[in-house]
């Protein structure tokens, strides 16, 4: 049977010194406070995922605090009850955001305004660079080139 652990208190995390060696912090359900030597307090969920235990970042305090913490534990324990690992989940969607960067319409000008400087006159290349950055990337800069249709410019 697990053992029953009494919930933080905000002044109790609040007040967590810095040690010799990092301590933790248990706040119940696999989330605990995380405090090293050089006094960083950083926010760890450990649960068990097809029979391994794993260990998940869920930020630092005071950026994330004790309420915040422990809401991204149970949508962490939500994604785990579906069957879903919740760091493959985050790395998956680390992969789809740089995936979706690489593909944006900013990018894609980008790399043509590389390829096309050297055959291009300084002021020339300057004078496009500077239209694209003042006139173009802040209204079409981030959307995907595939979804960018003649209306949109």
């Amino acid at each position: 049977m697990p053992r029953i652990i009494e919930p933080l208190k905000d002044l109790q995390v609040k007040n967590a010194k810095p040690k010799d060696k990092s301590y933790k912090l248990s706040d119940g359900g696999g989330l605990y406070l995380l405090i090293t030597p050089a006094g960083s307090k950083g926010w760890r969920l450990k649960y068990l995922y097809q029979g391994k235990e794993k260990l998940i970042s869920l930020g630092t305090y005071p950026e994330v605090g004790l309420q915040e913490a422990r809401k991204k534990r149970e949508s962490n324990k939500e994604l785990l009850a579906n069957g879903t690992d919740p760091s493959g989940n985050r790395k998956a969607k680390k992969l789809a955001d740089i995936e979706q960067a690489a593909n944006s319409f900013e990018a894609i000008a980008r790399e043509w305004l590389v390829k096309n400087r050297d055959g291009w006159v300084k002021s020339h290349y300057e004078k496009i660079a500077a239209r694209l950055e003042n006139d173009v990337f802040p209204y079409l800069g981030n959307k995907p080139i595939a979804t960018i249709t003649a209306p949109d410019l």
